[in-house]
């Protein structure tokens, strides 16, 4: 479990398919004494497993692996040699809460429909799937590439607008977005429940038990 407050930004330094799977090494700030084999890590919403790690100049480097169908269903598929990720490690016992809760189960990939400055901060205006629009509410929360974001408008055609500070902003990779770009959404799980619960996600448009 996460709380999409991104603690690092890793480059991924190879990519590389093999046997139906494809392995990312991702260079990183954290120490290595800090990573587990095994350990799970957020990477721009989606967690992976460490199955490899050693010493790199900045801290650690370290490798995931992911399967063909996290790859069609996340941006997963287009990171190559360069790419920069959102990194999250899982939260422990004690950890302060200050985001929200993100599990990493990415929900759907959304497309950035414009980005723009209000004053030092910035609007991006996000179109969402139409089946994971309605979840979406206005200071509701959603995890955009695995960073915890507040929802400042919902719009009536399905879009929704999230406002980054700046310090946010600089840390994470929200900073390279453009208007065509892709980007992992996770639901807030408490939006999931509601809309079970009153009947909205009920099989063939029953209400829910």
């Amino acid at each position: 479990m996460f709380t999409g407050l991104v603690t690092d930004v890793g480059t991924i330094r190879r990519a590389e398919h093999r046997n139906g799977l494809t392995r990312f090494e991702v260079e990183s700030g954290y120490p290595l004494t800090g990573i587990a084999m095994g350990a799970s890590i957020l990477h721009a919403g989606v967690c992976l497993t460490v199955v490899d790690m050693g010493e790199a100049p900045r801290g650690s480097w370290f490798a995931v692996e992911a399967v063909p169908e996290t790859l069609s269903r996340t941006i997963l598929g287009s990171w190559t040699e360069g790419s920069r990720v959102n990194l999250e490690q899982s939260l422990k016992l004690g950890d302060e809460l200050g985001g929200h809760f993100v599990f990493g189960h990415v929900d759907g990939v959304g497309e950035i429909v414009a980005v723009e400055p209000e004053g030092q901060s910035f609007r991006v205006t996000i179109r969402p799937p139409a089946d994971i629009a309605r979840y979406f509410a206005t200071k509701g929360s959603a995890a955009i590439n695995g960073v915890s974001l507040t929802v400042a408008a919902a719009l009536a055609n399905g879009d929704f607008q999230v406002a980054v500070i700046p310090h946010t902003w600089e840390v994470t990779t929200l900073s390279t977005l453009k208007a065509g770009d892709k980007v992992n959404l996770e639901i807030d799980m408490l939006a999931r429940y509601v809309a079970r619960m009153i009947g909205a996600d009920a099989p063939q448009g029953k209400p829910a038990p």
